[in-house]
């Protein structure tokens, strides 16, 4: 797990501050802490994010990765596919992900279930949280997903990783692989809430809306709600307008008309 570990901030060049800043990935466990990541690079960006990812590629697997997101912004497939090939060959698990999604729908390479069963393994292994659980959802080919080794994998990269704990915590709280634990999905949502992650802080804020796992609390609820919406989740700013709109008017076959807020 060692080579996993992302460069000491004073090794990073200004091509690699920048690519980070424009293009890391918010799941990326190469990414720096204090590096908040994109769900998806800005049109605006992309340009720019493939001119510093390209110029700090050599010398950063993270920036090779990158490379390849900012050339899929682009729609340039090829190349997208050419920048992960080399970030996972000097141990991106992240660009492993990548291109296991890529042969298992195949987008842009010939479909090959096997090689994304491969290249998931490699990830999951080395503790990508995406890895995990991207192998667990991989059916077909005669070989079963198995959540049970996903809770595994998964509870070995959670002690870090804000989206293992998110992903673990959704199998603790659905009872997927192993008995269900509110309680546990909570404490392990409530550290990846503490590391922003807009998933875990939804299912926070739902989590405290009904007293799940511990004590109900509307106004923790709401916040939990805001802070996920503030970071683009859908999801919660549904929640928020519900909490503020509460009385729900329906029709005469129960269709929901209209919301009453005050």
């Amino acid at each position: 797990m060692a080579a996993l570990a992302p460069p000491s901030a004073h090794a990073q060049s200004a091509d690699l501050v920048l690519c980070d800043r424009l293009a890391a990935d918010p799941s990326d466990p190469d990414k720096p802490a204090d590096t908040r990541g994109v769900g998806e690079i800005a049109p605006a960006d992309i340009a720019t994010a493939i001119r510093f990812c390209k110029q700090a590629s050599g010398a950063s697997r993270r920036a090779m990765y990158q490379l390849g997101r900012a050339y899929a912004a682009n729609r340039q497939v090829p190349e997208a596919v050419a920048a992960w090939r080399k970030a996972a060959d000097k141990g991106s698990t992240s660009a492993m992900v990548e291109l296991g999604v890529l042969y298992a729908t195949g987008a842009g390479v010939a479909k090959d279930d096997e090689q994304a069963r491969k290249l998931f393994s490699r990830a999951a292994e080395a503790g990508n949280p995406r890895g995990v659980s991207n192998l667990a959802a991989l059916g077909g080919g005669g070989t079963p997903s198995d959540p049970v080794r996903a809770r595994q994998l998964l509870g070995k990269a959670a002690e870090t990783n804000a989206e293992a704990q998110y992903q673990l915590g959704m199998m603790l709280a659905e009872g997927t692989g192993g008995a269900k634990d509110d309680a546990g999905a909570r404490g392990l949502f409530e550290k990846a809430a503490a590391q922003n992650h807009p998933g875990a802080l939804l299912q926070m804020g739902i989590f405290a809306q009904e007293g799940r796992g511990g004590p109900k609390d509307a106004a923790a609820a709401k916040a939990y709600y805001k802070r996920a919406a503030d970071l683009g989740d859908e999801d919660a700013k549904v929640a928020l307008k519900r909490l503020d709109c509460p009385m729900v008017l329906k029709d005469k076959r129960g269709n929901v008309v209209s919301n009453l807020c005050w």
